[in-house]
């Protein structure tokens, strides 16, 4: 199989494991802030959505400094940062004390995250050019698919086995991608 090819479907399969980890968080983030002691429906909304928006916030300011790292250093660190990083953060997610605690992890989530980003430019960069299109919309598909999937596995995951139990399944995904990313993907940097 040709080196591009195999980075596609490592990507493939990286970029849904990462999808589907993250997105599991929407169903439950509210469930878990009141196991956390908060019982005020309103002041749990409020808070679910500070810490749901806080990572996408811290994200998109950072993002830009990641990518020029890439550009650097290459897109395969980038990718073993962030699924790294983000296991690492989702198993300190699964023992927090606190709601501020929460916001704080899933604002380090923010900044140390960029998994997909990072496989779409390793895609992009490393496809021949008349097969770009179609690989990045391939790629596409693992991302989507599990966005989709993530919040059904994440509220049966919590029914089957507790909240905190499930970040440590979402960050189980997310090493996976690690491994899946240090033992397969090939860069020619």
């Amino acid at each position: 199989m040709d080196t591009w090819k195999r980075n596609l479907w490592i990507c493939w399969l990286g970029s849904f494991a990462t999808s589907a980890a993250l997105s599991q968080v929407a169903p439950i983030l509210p469930l878990y802030i009141h196991e956390l002691g908060m019982v005020n429906i309103g002041d749990i909304a409020i808070w679910s959505g500070f810490a749901y928006g806080a990572t996408t916030f811290i994200m998109a300011i950072v993002s830009p400094v990641w990518g020029k790292l890439a550009d650097k250093y290459g897109r395969k660190p980038m990718l073993l940062r962030a699924s790294f990083g983000m296991t690492i953060i989702l198993i300190f997610t699964a023992f927090v004390t606190s709601v501020p605690q929460l916001v704080a992890m899933r604002m380090l989530l923010g900044t140390i995250s960029g998994f997909n980003s990072g496989a779409i430019t390793l895609i992009a960069t490393q496809t021949p050019r008349e097969k770009a299109g179609w690989a990045l919309g391939t790629l596409s598909t693992g991302s989507v698919s599990g966005t989709l999937l993530g919040p059904m596995l994440g509220g049966y995951l919590v029914e089957i086995i507790g909240i905190r139990y499930s970040f440590v399944i979402m960050a189980g995904l997310l090493f996976i991608a690690f491994l899946l990313s240090l033992f397969f993907i090939h860069e020619d940097f």
